[in-house]
């Protein structure tokens, strides 16, 4: 099933193998369950986010204020999240277009493994994937085998957004 790494370690001579999707986690953001492309190709890791805007927390720190639809196929389900920003930097994307995003700083969660990961916010709502996972975010320690999908189990997603409250702060019974 697995290489002989077990599926939360890695090291830079024996790499945990991951697909080319996963499901993955942003705990800091209150998303429990998005599924991700992981894209070698790109340096940094890029989030679905709209309602953007810049501000400051309690302390005074820098902070972005977005929304996000985190799941394929659902324009229903909204989480409103917050993170420390980190910088605003050009970038351009896999057509060659450039454009001025946010970067915010975060906890990715890849199958058990927690780890600080900086996180571009852009409008993705045209594309497949919510979330794209920079090699920025793998490395040393884990691998991308294209041959692979969700080399790191499945999950529910419906389940996992259930007991979030919606937008009018009634309890959400379906995401």
């Amino acid at each position: 099933m697995h290489s002989q790494n077990s599926p939360d370690t890695g090291t830079a001579d024996a790499p945990r193998l991951l697909g080319w999707r996963e499901w993955v986690a942003l705990p800091d953001l209150g998303l429990p369950a998005v599924k991700a492309k992981l894209d070698t190709g790109a340096r940094t890791s890029a989030m679905h986010a709209f309602d953007i805007e810049p501000g400051h927390d309690e302390a005074g720190r820098a902070v972005v204020h977005f929304s996000t639809r985190p799941l394929q196929r659902n324009e229903t389900l909204v989480v409103r999240c917050c993170a420390e920003l980190v910088d605003k930097r050009r970038v351009t994307d896999s057509g060659g277009h450039r454009a001025d995003r946010y970067v915010v700083r975060t906890t990715l969660d890849i199958g058990g493994l927690a780890r600080p990961i900086e996180l571009t916010l852009s409008d993705r709502a045209d594309m497949l994937f919510r979330m794209l996972i920079g090699r920025t975010a793998l490395v040393p320690d884990q691998a991308v085998v294209p041959s692979r999908s969700f080399s790191l189990g499945r999950m529910n997603a419906r389940q996992a957004y259930a007991h979030l409250p919606s937008s009018d702060g009634s309890q959400r019974a379906e995401a």
